[in-house]
């Protein structure tokens, strides 16, 4: 390196440099958990980023997707009230009713009265909604199965009961950490 020019840091972009950082600094590190972990960061952070590109190739948000998943996720006859689905995505009721007024208007949900108790809001899918559901999970489908076509039957199980071992760890000791911030 010549004098005056400055050393690049290595971030997580870099694995083995992120690694090599983290041996000289905390030479106690396990490198294969740092690796493992390094690894997980980034590949979340970038199929983060492809399914945001598939969404606005679709024209909808992630915002909207998550509605729309949530309705699948139900059940026929894909209905929840707007303050369950607010509940579900960790929204405001008020965040909740901004985000169902475009969508409502982009006819990919409808809004009405339930009819036994007229105070009561009914969000339902439409079929449009449906489909662009169905496009949705059909193109992140292929994107997936990209992703782990190296990995054979027995390699993809292991890695399935590995992470989901992972989660669960996360998840007991962490049980207020559902992938939402309060803000308020």
């Amino acid at each position: 390196m010549t004098e005056g020019a400055e050393q690049a840091t290595p971030d997580e972009g870099d694995i083995e440099e992120y690694l090599a950082v983290f041996q000289r600094e905390f030479p106690e590190v396990d490198p294969q958990v740092e690796t493992i972990v390094a690894a997980l960061s980034k590949l979340n952070r970038r199929m983060s980023v492809a399914y945001g590109r598939q969404l606005t190739a679709l024209g909808i948000t992630n915002a909207e997707w998550e509605v729309l998943k949530a309705l699948v996720l139900v059940g026929r006859p894909y209905r929840l009230s707007p303050g369950d689905l607010a509940r579900r995505l960790g929204l405001t009721p008020a965040a909740m009713t901004h985000r169902l007024d475009r969508m409502v208007a982009e006819e990919l949900v409808t809004r009405t009265r339930d009819e036994q108790n007229r105070v009561r809001v009914i969000v339902e899918l439409t079929g449009t909604g449906r489909d662009v559901w169905l496009r949705v999970v059909r193109e992140a489908a292929v994107f997936e199965a990209g992703l782990l076509q190296d990995l054979g039957p027995a390699e993809r199980h292991a890695l399935a009961a590995g992470l989901r071992g992972m989660l669960a760890r996360v998840e007991e000791s962490q049980p207020d950490a559902g992938g939402r911030l309060d803000t308020e």
